[in-house]
């Protein structure tokens, strides 16, 4: 059947070919292996074709001909069309040839001004989750991500340091042109470019939306003239946990409860000896050593499966795909998360002077979401109760063993929890774009219109069933409840751009002038009922699990909505002179109905130098390319609530006998409006060594201004917001490369990246400080430090011995106010103002959440066939609050990690750092201090990847890989499993990143 249609189509082209009109040949690399997807233009007639999955191609065009051959990473060349050409393409020798994606439209790297960083599609598939943010870890310098395990939840990333206290730092995102404030309905395999605009000269064109950084995401499409092509890439893995967190045993746990002298702690050691019987190895122990993070933790599954077709005709190019990815969470319950994908892209030439093309993203996706407060229960579980306990008949609907039973005041057991919870949502999302580009002159004027809509609908249900533990820890049918939660977002973004072009001499400009529309829109609505005893509600038939099954009397709703719109327009103006000398200029000023101030103008300006194109520095060996960079711009943050509007509450009151009624007015007035961010950035780009060697490095100041604070009231005691503060991050960047080859079938590559940021409160209003957080665990805002510093007591040792205690004023004179507050294995603190009195005088700032460095780094190999790759991330310089350690402050009688138990203070000399078991549970020890804080330094294996390609003429070309994802990690941080904890530094039901190992897979027809 092949060579039937082979020579069919033959027969068509023969009279073509006889006449000249077609050109055939085959494109390659140096090394003789095909260019598939290469494009091949006529110079003359301006036909052109793409090369064939074997590196074939075929164009209309004359014997004669200039054809001109190009494919991205090779260097472009022209040849004179004649039969049966073989082209041979070399690799392009620098990548700053190539031509990246900016804000409405694109350019060459080696023109750029602004700090741009593009991350490789490949590169991103490497990682295998349903995230793909979650592949950008570690590859570029200044953007920070801090990823979490949950399924289906997104990671946290800020690109340059959080700039937003009111607001949020999340960047834009820009999927084909729409606005998108996430990406999680895309799969790795559908991106084409990834484009990270870090400052703001470079970001400024999208206005108000794009304070906290741009990330610009193309979607694969098709190719004009060329066969069709099928991909099938997919891999199956298993998740796993690592670095689980310790906490004590059975022993530990017993021996520290025997040493705290608590009489009720000792007497629930017996009674669980009681209860469940002796230790055959040490009858001073119940029969029972329950390790509660083995327990709660399983082996979960992942796996992703994604089909596409592309090609195209000479007038139409087009792509089509589906992705399918489930991922079952490791913490042992209904929690998992699976999304299906459809994508359609299509562009028409539909005139020489007309292209057209729409694209088509729709995704759906469910989620079981975990939770959360089991991971806090987990830590606190004494090991000396089993999950299950057959003689508690009372239980129900599982024989779940009770901590009170054995004398402790909390449950304990997690899984009453786990068992019966079951939270679902269901996330639908469409994304379209639909375009015309007019080519009004033929390479210097250009018109393109676009429209573009995005829309997510989510639809949570959760549902709180019943169980009996004991009479205190219980949920009656009348108890448990189900909350249906609908949210529609919408987003319309209309957008029009006229690009001039000019090149005359050694002058090339480009000016860009363009108007945009848009309009959001959100509305959420929820409704909330309980269950009723004797009703249709059946705890193990979810179809009955419905809201008209619940007690009307019961049922609560609310409902709210909001709609802003905005106008802009914008402007660009690129300059360039000799090919070394490049200016850079926009402008945007855009409206919206959301603040007071209706409009603001952001501006921003760059400026280039190619040195290494000066005369005086032709000569120098080995330097191939030296560019210097500036550009400033100005942002502004529309992510700001706005005002909350004024109430008045009816209040009644009894005066001389008679009932009043009154109104009781809101006090606070706030004035909220746009935040501006003030950038400079000043940027180094090096290629050495014939390229080999390719350094890019910058220095920013971002300048936060208008920031939004809270304001203490002048009248009663509501807080007020307003665009009263400021602040500043300021660091440098460094990013290198080396790619060299041992021969000409071994290559290597090594990449590192280095970002060090300083942030700092630069303003208050004149406050002298803003806490924030909890108050036994208290943040400050302070101008001269970072955002939400630790405040707390500092800790200079630990008491040895009664003579130590004795000998220190700050000890007598708590003593003095109660014997015995103060004890060997009791922290000694440090007195700050040296008054000899312990007092909230002498907190200091002890750290903060906010890492001062980032780094990231990867070295790949690739011999013939086979290819390995390895990349880490780390950080450091902040601190994380161990929240789960610090509950101790709230009730005692829980477990306590090993770290604790195996180097607590016993003795004189055993310790220095941690306190007795008796201090631990006693109110001087358990103020905010650095034995609740942890060192948030940390160094992770991201990714190893083993691959083989197996290509043939007559086979399709297959590729299989074996990856390990997150294997390996060090930390300082010995109390939990991930230093990775959200950028508010507060370990608490923080879900743990687990590693993976997968087998992929992939083949094109």
């Amino acid at each position: 059947m092949r060579n039937f249609i082979f020579s069919f189509l033959a027969l068509i082209l023969l009279p073509a070919y006889m006449s000249g009109q077609v050109i055939k040949g085959k494109l390659q690399d140096e090394k003789g292996l095909p260019i598939p997807g290469a494009n091949i233009v006529s110079m003359e007639s301006k036909t052109s074709a793409t090369s064939d999955f074997d590196g074939n191609f075929s164009i209309k065009a004359k014997e004669n001909e200039t054809l001109e051959f190009s494919f991205i990473g090779y260097e472009s060349t022209t040849k004179k069309a004649t039969s049966n050409m073989k082209v041979v393409l070399k690799e392009s020798d620098t990548a700053l040839k190539e031509v990246v994606v900016i804000g409405y439209g694109t350019a060459k790297k080696i023109d750029l001004t602004s700090s741009i960083s593009t991350i490789k599609s490949e590169d991103l598939q490497k990682t295998p989750a349903g995230q793909v943010v979650q592949g950008v870890q570690g590859k570029v310098a200044g953007v920070q991500i801090s990823s979490s395990g949950s399924p289906g939840d997104s990671p946290e990333i800020n690109i340059r340091g959080l700039h937003s206290l009111y607001g949020n730092s999340t960047p834009l995102y820009v999927v084909d042109g729409v606005f998108v404030d996430s990406i999680d309905f895309l799969n790795s395999s559908d991106i084409q470019d990834f484009t990270i605009l870090k400052d703001a000269s470079a970001s400024a064109i999208y206005g108000v939306r794009a304070a906290n950084g741009v990330i610009l995401i193309t979607t694969k499409g098709g190719k004009f003239n060329r066969k069709a092509r099928i991909t099938y890439t997919g891999y199956n893995g298993i998740q796993r946990a690592n670095n689980v967190l310790k906490m004590a045993n059975a022993e530990q746990f017993a021996n520290f409860a025997l040493e705290s002298g608590s009489a009720s702690e000792i007497a629930s050691v017996q009674s669980a000896i009681q209860r469940y019987g002796r230790s055959r190895t040490n009858p001073n122990l119940p029969d029972v050593n329950t390790d509660w993070y083995k327990e709660v933790l399983r082996d979960a599954s992942i796996q992703s499966h994604d089909l596409s077709v592309e090609g195209g005709t000479d007038d139409v190019a087009y792509a089509v795909g589906g992705n399918f990815f489930t991922q079952d969470g490791i913490l042992n319950m209904k929690n998992s998360y699976e999304r299906f994908n459809i994508r359609a892209k299509v562009d028409i030439k539909a005139k020489d002077w007309l292209k057209v093309g729409a694209n088509l993203i729709y995704s759906k996706s469910t989620k079981y979401d975990d939770e959360a407060s089991a991971w806090q229960q987990v830590y606190f579980a004494v090991p000396i109760l089993p999950v299950y306990d057959s003689s508690y008949t009372d239980a129900s609907p599982t024989p779940y063993a009770d901590a009170q039973a054995i004398g402790y005041r909390d449950h304990q057991n997690p899984f009453s929890l786990l068992d019966n919870s079951n939270k679902r949502g269901d996330r639908r999302r469409t994304i379209a774009n639909v375009y015309a580009d007019f080519s009004i002159l033929p390479q210097k004027l250009n018109f393109k219109t676009s429209l573009s809509y995005n829309s997510r609908n989510d639809n949570e249900r959760i549902v709180l069933l019943p169980y009996f533990a004991n009479s205190s820890y219980q949920r009656t049918t009348e108890q448990s409840s189900i909350e249906r939660n609908n949210l529609v977002y919408e987003n319309y973004i209309f957008d029009n751009a006229l690009t001039y072009t000019q090149k005359f001499g050694d002058h090339n400009f480009t000016a860009l002038g363009g108007f945009s529309f848009r309009d959001d829109s959100y509305s959420k609505t929820n409704i909330k009922g309980f269950f009723v005893n004797g009703g249709p509600f059946v705890r193990d038939k979810e179809q009955t699990w419905y809201l008209q099954n619940t007690d009307p009397t019961t049922r609560t709703s609310s409902d709210e909505g909001t709609r802003f719109y905005g106008s802009s327009y914008f402007g660009r103006l690129s300059y360039k002179f000799k090919n070394r000398y490049i200016a850079y200029a926009t402008i945007r000023n855009e409206g919206s109905n959301k603040y007071d101030q209706k409009y603001v103008t952001l501006p921003a300006v760059g400026l280039g130098w190619i040195a290494s194109e000066e005369s005086f520095l032709k000569g120098i060996k080995n330097l191939d390319l030296l560019k210097f960079r500036a550009g400033w711009g100005r942002l502004a943050n529309d992510a700001v609530p706005n005002s909350r509007p004024q109430s008045a509450v009816t209040a009644s009151t009894v005066f001389d006998n008679q009932l009043l009624t009154g109104f009781n007015f809101s006090t606070f007035s706030d004035k909220l409006s746009w935040e501006y961010t003030e950038e400079s950035n000043f940027g180094l780009s090096v290629e050495l060594f014939k390229n080999r060697l390719s350094i890019e490095a910058d220095y920013f100041v971002k300048d936060t201004k208008d920031l939004a604070i809270p304001v203490n009231p002048q009248v009663g005691s509501e807080v007020s917001y307003r665009n009263v503060g400021s602040l500043r991050n300021k660091g440098f960047e460094l990013t290198a490369t080396w790619k060299g080859k041992i021969n000409e079938n071994f290559g290597y590559n090594i990449s590192g990246n280095f970002s060090k940021i300083k942030n700092e409160v630069t303003s208050l209003n004149g406050q002298p400080f803003i806490d924030r957080g909890v108050a036994e665990f208290r943040q400050r805002l302070t101008v001269g430090q970072a955002i939400d510093e630790f405040l707390g007591w500092d800790i200079v040792g630990v008491y040895q011995n009664q003579a130590e205690v004795d000998a220190d004023p700050v000890a007598i004179a708590a003593n003095a106010g109660g014997a015995g507050t103060v004890k060997p294995g009791y922290f000694k603190y440090r007195d700050v103002d040296g008054n000899g009195v312990l007092d909230a005088n002498d907190r200091v700032f002890l750290g903060s959440p906010v890492p001062t460095f980032y780094y990231g780094g990867s070295i790949g190999l690739n011999y013939k066939n086979w290819d390995f790759s390895a990349t880490f991330y780390g950080q450091g310089g902040n601190v994380i609050l161990n929240r789960n350690r610090a509950e101790v402050i709230r009730t005692q009688g829980r477990n306590i990690d090993a770290d604790l138990a195996i180097n607590r203070w016993h003795g004189e000399g055993t310790s220095n750092d941690m306190p007795s078991s008796e201090g631990y549970r006693q109110s001087w020890n358990q103020r905010n201090s650095k034995f609740f804080l942890a060192d948030g330094d940390f160094l992770r294996v991201q990714n190893i990847q083993l691959g083989y390609n197996l290509r043939g003429s007559k086979i399709p070309e297959m590729r299989f890989t074996v990856t390990v994802d997150r294997p390996f990690l060090w930390t300082k941080a010995s109390n939990g499993f991930n230093p990775e904890v959200g950028f508010d530094g507060v370990d608490i039901d923080t879900y743990p990143t687990p590693s993976v190992f997968t087998l992929g897979y992939s083949v094109k027809f």
